[in-house]
Parts: structure tokens; C-alpha cells; sequence
């Protein structure tokens, strides 16, 4: 997998917030990335945890942009090397998860993380800071808004409202399903607000959450539950 920036572990909260705003000036919220069901591979990425054992489990799952089929899958096990502190997750989960995405033969078009892009504190979570070091077109698709404010979407499925930090849109509540509680999508990386519920709603057939992710999830807890 291609490095623009290499991954290191900071010392402290401090060091790692400091990088954070070093790197967030390389996100680029553009849509320089594929456009949604464009023949290529998108790759979902989870993570899961044993913090009794102190190890973290990655999964990469490909899928075919287009037919939604499974190509390549592939998983890492590694030990926690970073505290948990709201806001420096990315911290705890990046090395497993780029040693996951090593292991893959395909290269991704799109890379959906389990979690935020710039609807982030720093505007810098694991989806922007995954793209910056990959080079990497990225969103984040998450099951809870953080800490941002939001207006429930309209009960359709492709309904979506402004998840507002202030007054800024940082990413958007966007509804999958009708009638169904909506995910909370993000620009990481190479990517738009429009274009990353674009690509949630292409990846996103009998539930609520993209395919990407569902399958993501599966496969780590069980690379979890192997180690």
C-alpha cells in the first residue's frame, strides 16, 4: 500500500494532537477520488478489541465497486500501543489497520472507514488520517454523531441533513433506509460531503450500514476471537 507520510506512535495526548494539526492541512476535500459504482475496488476497514489481552484486530475487506462482491479480504493482530483518548482513536487502530491493508493484493479506489473523516474535533479523524498517510481516497461512516448537532432526515432512505459543528457542515446524517435511524457520514479524504453519501448509499442494500463495513466488522471479531 502506497505511504505518503509514515505512521508514528506519539508519546503523549499533547504529541499526538500536534500531529493531528500538522497533518489535517494535507486533507483534501475534492472528489479527485472515483465516482460512486466506478468499476474499481472499495475497501472497508474495522477494527476490534481485547483490551484484557491489550491487542487490537484489524480487517480490510474489497469489495467490487460495482457488484458489491467480495474480492479480497485480509486481517492483521497487533498490541495496543496508544491509551484510549476520545479523539486519538486513529492513534490506537492505525497500525493495525495499515498492516491490514498491506496484506491486500488489490489497491483500493476507496477506502470507508468505520468512523469520522472531518467531523472530528481537529477535523482530523481516522478516515482524513488514513487518507493523508495512504494518499488514499477515504470517507468515514459511523453509527453515532460524536459530538456534533444534527436535524433528523427525513424518514426516506437518501434523506440527509448537516451535522454542524456551529455553523459548519462537517459531515452529514444521512438515512439508508426507510424508516431506519441514519448513519453519520464524512469527507476523510479526496472525497465531498455529496460524494462520500454517494458512495455510503451505493455500498448500502438491506441494512443500515454499508457492505463495507458489515462485512468489515464480521471479519475482525473474528480475527479477534482467533488470536
Amino acid at each position: 500500500m502506497p505511504r505518503h507520510h509514515p505512521h508514528t506512535t506519539p508519546a503523549d495526548a499533547a504529541e499526538a494532537e500536534a500531529v493531528q494539526l500538522r497533518l489535517r492541512r494535507r486533507v483534501r476535500l475534492d472528489d479527485s477520488g472515483p465516482a460512486p459504482g466506478a468499476p474499481g475496488t472499495v475497501v472497508g476497514v474495522d477494527v476490534a478489541y481485547d483490551d484484557g489481552r491489550g491487542i487490537v484486530a484489524a480487517a480490510a475487506v474489497a469489495l467490487d465497486a460495482v457488484t458489491l462482491a467480495v474480492v479480497e479480504e485480509a486481517t492483521a493482530v497487533g498490541r495496543v500501543t496508544f491509551p484510549y483518548v476520545p479523539g486519538l482513536l486513529a492513534f490506537r487502530e492505525l497500525p493495525a489497520v495499515l498492516d491490514a491493508l498491506d496484506r491486500l493484493r488489490h489497491t483500493p479506489g476507496l477506502v470507508v472507514c468505520d468512523g469520522y473523516g472531518i467531523a472530528h474535533p481537529r477535523r482530523f479523524g481516522l478516515a482524513s488520517h488514513l487518507g493523508v498517510l495512504t494518499g488514499l481516497p477515504a470517507i468515514g461512516v459511523a453509527k453515532n454523531p460524536f459530538v456534533f448537532r444534527h436535524e433528523p432526515p427525513a424518514p426516506h432512505r437518501g434523506a440527509h441533513t448537516p451535522l454542524l459543528d456551529g455553523t459548519e457542515e462537517v459531515g452529514r446524517a444521512l438515512r439508508t433506509r426507510d424508516g431506519v435511524k441514519p448513519v453519520f457520514v464524512s469527507p476523510g479524504h479526496r472525497t465531498t460531503c455529496a460524494s462520500a453519501c454517494a458512495h455510503t448509499l451505493h455500498l448500502t442494500g438491506a441494512y443500515r450500514l454499508p457492505e463495507t463495513t458489515r462485512r468489515a466488522d464480521r471479519l475482525c471479531r473474528e480475527a479477534l476471537r482467533a488470536a
